[in-house]
């Protein structure tokens, strides 16, 4: 097979939660351990960073990569789901896996796959760990598919686990209260091995420290530690460490008022293992500043239009569109444009309970099964006073939103990875000059 062959097989004939749902997940790490163990247990062979959490754990994961590229390690990045290109999910010092490491790693595989029979995120998962270890890197940073317990990465012993925060999301498969859902991120925790944790509730921070107490492992929380503003209401951030009384300053090149919460947990993990790795955070700035050319992130309040202003962000459950929408509502635009789609298995009401009225809409589904189909999706924003149109492409939307939205007007791309990944982004680009 060649490249796109693979990935043909990869996407149709392995199992895979993304795109067909909660029937695709596996709740065990046999199939995974068994996997890395034909290929020499490759995840023993360099040092981790595990990060799980509802949301922020993207963000999280490409800071801390950053960070340690900056400083010279060579860092293996894993994260999940990709947007345009499968090769996003595996990556060193920012660049994708090579297409031909992809091909041969699927083929020198398939005697094992066809015994196996595992889902896509396992043979991926097995498929990072092999490529990192023949690649010798320094240390990788390895974010969690779904939940943390039986998630297939928790095969990993890392230096450090984190976890970013708490939502409801993926209620019917890791639990329906935020304690149950805690209790799943919690199982990353090792033992005697530190873990942070960004953001706690009163329900889920009595989860934490039971686990924390059960594995001996330290435990810190990064909210009692950091408290961070955003004086000019753009991303120069102000912290300060209520433990040390040091004042700092950050500027990030990751835009959305929602990450002061996630700088927060990366300067606690930093402050945990500054020692061990010798960090210095002179060059910790540096990095935060260049996440997105370091590491080549995307989706997260990116910038593709100009007048007016087109931004795509991955925000799909009632926690991450609440921060989207206050990030919207600060941005000094003229008149909002939203083109929004989502998949059938979120809570998909308690999400557009929390959308302006006041805002023009452009329906849309994902060309997946799991997408709500926009007919659908229209009729049930209708009966919370959305309004707009069906459009059956996220494309198609946005070309009616660019024509007519004014140059001081704000068009925002929401609701599903899915969507934000099939924005045509290099046309949209070519159209504002922006490269």
């Amino acid at each position: 097979m060649n490249y796109s062959e693979t990935i043909e097989y990869l996407y149709q004939s392995l199992p895979m939660f993304s795109r067909t749902g909660p029937k695709n997940f596996k709740p065990d790490l046999k199939k995974t351990l068994d996997l890395c163990e034909h290929l020499g247990n490759p995840e023993k062979k360099f040092k981790s960073i595990h990060i799980a959490g509802t949301n922020g754990k993207g963000s999280v994961s490409n800071m801390l990569a950053a960070i340690f590229q900056e400083h010279g390690y060579k860092t293996g990045l894993y994260t999940s789901p990709h947007l345009r290109d499968f090769r996003e999910r595996i990556r060193i010092n920012g660049k994708m896996i090579p297409k031909k490491s992809v091909v041969g790693f699927v083929r020198r595989m398939s005697k094992v796959t066809e015994v196996l029979k595992p889902s896509f995120f396992e043979l991926t998962f097995a498929m990072a760990m092999d490529y990192f270890a023949s690649e010798q890197i320094d240390i990788a940073i390895v974010e969690t598919g779904l939940g943390g317990r039986l998630d297939s990465t928790n095969i990993i012993l890392p230096e450090l686990s984190v976890i970013t925060n708490i939502g409801m999301d993926h209620t019917d498969v890791l639990g329906d209260t935020l304690a149950k859902i805690a209790f799943e991120k919690a199982g990353i925790i090792k033992k005697n091995i530190p873990v942070v944790i960004g953001e706690y509730l009163p329900e889920t921070k009595p989860v934490f420290v039971k686990k924390a107490d059960e594995q001996n492992a330290p435990v810190f929380f990064a909210q009692e530690c950091f408290t961070i503003a955003s004086p000019t209401g753009k991303n120069f951030l102000e912290t300060f460490n209520e433990k040390t009384g040091n004042h700092s300053s950050y500027t990030l090149d990751l835009k959305g008022s929602y990450q002061e919460k996630n700088l927060a947990t990366v300067l606690q993990s930093v402050a945990v293992i500054r020692n061990q790795f010798g960090l210095d955070d002179k060059i910790v700035k540096k990095a935060l500043s260049h996440v997105v050319k370091s590491t080549g992130f995307r989706g997260r309040w990116e910038i593709i239009h100009r007048r007016p202003s087109v931004v795509l962000d991955v925000a799909h459950n009632a926690d991450g569109i609440r921060y989207l929408v206050q990030q919207a509502a600060s941005g000094g635009y003229h008149q909002l444009h939203i083109v929004m789609g989502m998949v059938k298995d979120k809570d998909v009401t308690s999400v557009l309970k929390l959308m302006p009225t006041k805002a023009n809409y452009y329906f849309t589904n994902a060309h997946i099964s799991r997408a709500m189909p926009v007919k659908d999706f229209g009729m049930l924003a209708k009966s919370f006073e959305l309004r707009g149109t069906a459009f059956r492409d996220v494309n198609d939307a946005i070309a009616a939103a660019l024509q007519k939205a004014a140059s001081d007007d704000l068009i925002l791309v929401c609701g599903s990875v899915f969507v934000v990944g099939e924005v045509g982004v290099k046309a949209i680009r070519k159209r504002s000059g922006i490269h």
